[in-house]
This record gives structure tokens, C-alpha cells and sequence, in this order.
């Protein structure tokens, strides 16, 4: 409740309700602390005002009260930090990834737009070459591959069925960015030259914002993008009229670079 009140978007994910009542629960104390902390400053105000204390103390507290209240402050934090937030951060980034059966996307971000890599039926990759990399190539696939003949790309909206596990395969072709799925409680960051794995279990259909979390230039407030996540009848549909499309769209003519003449004798 107090979650909602504050702003917090609705969860879609299997683990996020950990992450809500790490957050409620600390909202609730961080609450007591500030309603304390006022009470105790409307009291000083009151207790040591000019008319009551007209001389100054130069010895201050003596009493050993608020030692004691400073340390119970530190031992609450140290246990959220100790025993909630450090297991759970652990929990997704040591954790082993679902060996069940899951969908596997990449996702390659760059400025200032989020691309999105399907395998299509055969649920094999096709072969890229950052020597193919152009305005209508973004990721360098090369469709000579005939892994890639039925790979799907498709930019700022991606697509995965509900209540089944979901890798995003992270990477970027520029500058570092940050994958932030807020309804998802996740996000991780997209580095140049890296290949980092995300994974959860969407539990609510619907459309949801993609955000860039880390600054990354001067357009990175509109580094935004969708997921949307389907029932399986749904996801289906939509990977089969992106198949379609995704082939209408591939070049014709070999994927190689064309070669350079040679220099005259």
C-alpha cells in the first residue's frame, strides 16, 4: 500500500514482491525516523529555547540515550543492507539462470534506441560481422548464414509470453546504457564489448516502458522502448508476422562487404 502511495508501478514479475517488501519495509522505518527525529527537534526547540536556558552549555548531553538510539539506527540499517538487500542482488546476479525451458532475447542498445535480436524457429542465432554493421544492417547479421535466414530484428518494442522464463542477452554498440524494466523490478547495464544475461519471469500481461538507466548523451532522456508482455497464443501471432516481415526485409545480393579494387601497377 504504502508502495503505491509512494509511486512504485505495479509488479509483473515472479520475484519482484521480495523487492516491494524490502521496500515497504524500509519506507515504514525510514517513516518512524522522521516522524522521531521531529519530535525530537520540536522538543529541543521547546526544551532549550532562550527563556528556559538564558547561558549557554558548554558540556552538552550527558545522558548515554542517544549513543544507544544512533547504534539501533545503524544495526537496522546494516540489517537491510546485510540481510536483505546484499542476499537479493546476489540472488539475481549469482544465481543460476532458469535451466527450464525459456525465451532468449538479445537486446543491443545504442544510441539512442534499443535493438532487439529473436532466433526465430530454429532457435539458433545468425552469424554476425561488425564489418556488416549499416543503417539498414544495425547489428551486422550476415544473411548468408542460414541460421539467419529466420531471424527476427526489431527495434524499441520486444515481445515474450507470459509466465515463462525470459533471458535478455545485454551488450551495446556505443557507450555503456542500462536496461531498466521498473514493472519487472530489474534492470542491468548494457557495456560495450560485454555480453551480460538478465533474467526473470514476467506474471502480468500488458505493455510496459523499457528505460535507459544510465546517462548516455544528450538524447538519453528519450532512450525508451516497450515490452510487451503476451499470452502464448499472442506471442505466437506476433512472431510469425515478424518472421514474415523480418524476411521481406533482408538483402538480396551477398552479405559480404564488397571487395576493394585493386591499386593500379
Amino acid at each position: 500500500m504504502l508502495n503505491r502511495l509512494l509511486g512504485l508501478p505495479i509488479n509483473a514479475s515472479e520475484h519482484g514482491y521480495q523487492l516491494d517488501q524490502m521496500m515497504e519495509f524500509i519506507h515504514w522505518v525510514m517513516l518512524v525516523l522522521f516522524v522521531g527525529w521531529s519530535c525530537f527537534f520540536l522538543f529541543t526547540l521547546f526544551r532549550f529555547h532562550r527563556s528556559r536556558s538564558p547561558k549557554a552549555d558548554y558540556y552538552g548531553v550527558k545522558s548515554k540515550a542517544s549513543t544507544h538510539i544512533e547504534f539501533m539506527v545503524v544495526l537496522v540499517e546494516a540489517v537491510f543492507l546485510l540481510g536483505f538487500a546484499i542476499p537479493l542482488w546476489g540472488k539475481r546476479v549469482n544465481g543460476t539462470q532458469p535451466d527450464q525451458d525459456f525465451t532468449r532475447v538479445r537486446v543491443i542498445a545504442e544510441q539512442f534506441s534499443w535493438n532487439f535480436h529473436y532466433s526465430g524457429k530454429d532457435g539458433i542465432f545468425g552469424r554476425q560481422k561488425i564489418e556488416l554493421v549499416t543503417t539498414a544492417n544495425p547489428l551486422g547479421i550476415d544473411y548468408t548464414d542460414p541460421s539467419a535466414k529466420d531471424d527476427i530484428i526489431v527495434k524499441n518494442e520486444t515481445h515474450i509470453p507470459v509466465n515463462k522464463n525470459v533471458i535478455f542477452d545485454i551488450s551495446s554498440k556505443d557507450v555503456v546504457h542500462s536496461f531498466a524494466l521498473k514493472a519487472m523490478r530489474i534492470a542491468q547495464d548494457a557495456t560495450p564489448g560485454l555480453v551480460i544475461p538478465m533474467w526473470f519471469k514476467p506474471v502480468k500481461t500488458g505493455s510496459f516502458e523499457i528505460v535507459c538507466g544510465q546517462l548516455c548523451g544528450t538524447n538519453h532522456y528519450a532512450m525508451k522502448g516497450t515490452l510487451v508482455v503476451d499470452t502464448p497464443e499472442a506471442y505466437e501471432e506476433w512472431l510469425t508476422e515478424m518472421a514474415q516481415l523480418s524476411a521481406a526485409a533482408q538483402p538480396t545480393a551477398p552479405a559480404t562487404p564488397a571487395a576493394e579494387p585493386a591499386p593500379a601497377q
